[in-house]
């Protein structure tokens, strides 16, 4: 199910006092840092990852590219940091989109 547009900035606001959980070095976007972010939405759903290094083109390509590979809604890029959401149904205390 997609998000909307008011789900999104429901969840920006929701972001804003996160701390990134997740670095991307000099390796960039390995295998072991997809499987970190993986573990951080399923505990957490509402993560922010911040992507240090490289160019503009190739951080664009990264923060792209940890969106397709985990299946996560990208919510919000300010800079080097991104914010994604992704729902685990699993989880007792998910959070709780308002409705579009």
């Amino acid at each position: 199910m997609p998000i909307e547009n008011l789900q999104r900035r429901w969840l920006k606001k929701q972001a804003h006092h996160l701390k990134p959980v997740v670095r991307l070095g000099q390796a960039g976007l390995s295998e072991a840092v997809i499987n970190e972010i993986e573990i951080a939405l399923d505990h957490h759903e509402l993560i922010k990852v911040k992507v240090a290094g490289g160019d503009h083109d190739e951080r664009d390509a990264q923060v792209s590219a940890i969106a397709e590979r985990t299946g996560a809604d990208l919510i919000q890029r300010i800079g080097n940091t991104a914010s994604y959401f992704r729902a685990n149904p699993k989880r007792t205390d998910r959070i709780v989109l308002p409705r579009a």
